[in-house]
Order: structure tokens, then C-alpha cells, then sequence
């Protein structure tokens, strides 16, 4: 698929077309290796074995097509085995392949110093990153290079630096999950912000240093997040002999 292509698909569309991608490049490394990968709808939910979903098989397909319907907003991919196991995978090469994990790994480190122009949203869009009109995002913001184009950013949106977008996490032992973020429309992201795959309606600030992911999963359009102040206690006054 090419970049145009790829900068026009739906959220849905998306997901599809990269778990698909992913499913076929595991299935090559587990049969060379003699393994048995399942990917599931959750972080703990039961995993199918992705033998029964080559993409490239008819009843494999149509298999896929089903699992597919609805798409999810996460996956999990399991049974890679852990690092010292002879004959492990290494979840990075399920992902991507090799020159374009290194294209986009260069591209987001020449990102982190530039500011919140124009010319850096070519660059995010170039990497495939979804990135809408009027745009800001700041210096020293981490877009994870795990897959960019799973990132919706919608227009006149601000995020500030030190932001972390991540869209994947490896959880050791062999297994990886990865998802949508998806951020809305006028929407103030402060300074330092933690987003994991999330959905952010239109219209949303977060305080600076507020950390969304895993432990929201939505924000509603217009909702301020962030953290309480802590109580400040003041000092006793003074009393004169």
C-alpha cells in the first residue's frame, strides 16, 4: 500500500489492513520456526492460532474477514517466546520489516527537535501518522515509530512537548499488544501527557503531565483530565505574647 493510500484510510480501515500485514509476516516466522502465535481481542482473552486466518488462503481469509468483523481498537499477539528460547521470535520483526523500522525510527528522531510547524506534520505524514490541518505538535514529543499510522491527530489540535504517544506495548515473555489513538478536533494535549491507544473526542485538555493510558480507554468531547491539586495546608497563624 502506498503512503497516500495509507493517509486516507478510516481508523477501521487501519487496523485491518496492519493486523492483516502483521498476521501474514508471523505466519512466515512461525513456520520457519515451529511455533505456534495466537492473536486475541484483549490483553487476556483467549487467542486464536493465526494458522486459521492465513490471509492468503480462501478459507483462511474468509476466517480472517470474520475474526475482523468488527474491528477492534487493540490486539494482542502471543506465543513468540521469551528472548533466550532457541527458537523465539522477536516481536519486532512481526511489526515491520526491516528497512522501513529503520526509516521510521530515523524520521522520529529527527522529529523530537523540531518545532510545531508545517514541515514536521509532512514529516509525521510522511512516516504515515494521520495528522489533520492547523496542527501543533511541540518539541521533544515521542510518536511511537512502533506503527505511526495507527496515530489520528484531528485538525487545530496542540500537543505539547514531552508528550508520549504509544501505540504498542511488548509485555515480555513473547506477547505484544497494539492500538488506536485516536485524537479529536481543537483539542489541548498540555505538556508531558502519556497517551497509550485511547479515543479523544473533540474539544478535550489534559493538565500537564497527566498520563491517560491504560486507565481510560475514552474521553468525552469537552472534558478536562488531569489530576486533583493536592491540599495545601496553610500555615498556622501567629500569635503575639
Amino acid at each position: 500500500m502506498n503512503r497516500s493510500m495509507r493517509n486516507t484510510l478510516s481508523p477501521d480501515e487501519t487496523m485491518r489492513d496492519v493486523t492483516t500485514d502483521m498476521i501474514r509476516r508471523a505466519l512466515r516466522l512461525a513456520r520457519k520456526r515451529g511455533r505456534t502465535i495466537t492473536i486475541s481481542k484483549s490483553a487476556k482473552g483467549k487467542g486464536v492460532d493465526i494458522g486459521t486466518l492465513d490471509p492468503d488462503s480462501p478459507d483462511g481469509a474468509q476466517r480472517l474477514a470474520a475474526y475482523l468483523t468488527p474491528v477492534q481498537r487493540h490486539y494482542t499477539f502471543s506465543g513468540l517466546g521469551a528472548p533466550e528460547e532457541k527458537d523465539a521470535i522477536n516481536w519486532r520483526k512481526i511489526n515491520l520489516p526491516p528497512g522501513r523500522r529503520i526509516r521510521v525510527l530515523i524520521q522520529v528522531g529527527i522529529s523530537f527537535f523540531l518545532k510545531g510547524t508545517p514541515m514536521k506534520n509532512r514529516l509525521y505524514r510522511r512516516m504515515g501518522a494521520h495528522i489533520g490541518t492547523n496542527v501543533e505538535i511541540m518539541q521533544m514529543v515521542w510518536l511511537d515509530h512502533f506503527r505511526p499510522e495507527l496515530v489520528y491527530v484531528g485538525d487545530n489540535t496542540l500537543i505539547g512537548a514531552f508528550s508520549r504517544l504509544t501505540v504498542h506495548a511488548y509485555e515480555g515473555s513473547g506477547k505484544f499488544r497494539y492500538g488506536l489513538i485516536e485524537i479529536g478536533k481543537n483539542c489541548l494535549i498540555g505538556a508531558g501527557t502519556g497517551i497509550g491507544p485511547i479515543l479523544i473526542e473533540d474539544g478535550v485538555r489534559t493538565l500537564p503531565g497527566t498520563t491517560l493510558s491504560p486507565y481510560l480507554a475514552r474521553v468525552r468531547a469537552g472534558s478536562v483530565v488531569g489530576f486533583s491539586p493536592p491540599p495545601v495546608k496553610l500555615p498556622e497563624p501567629q500569635t503575639t505574647a
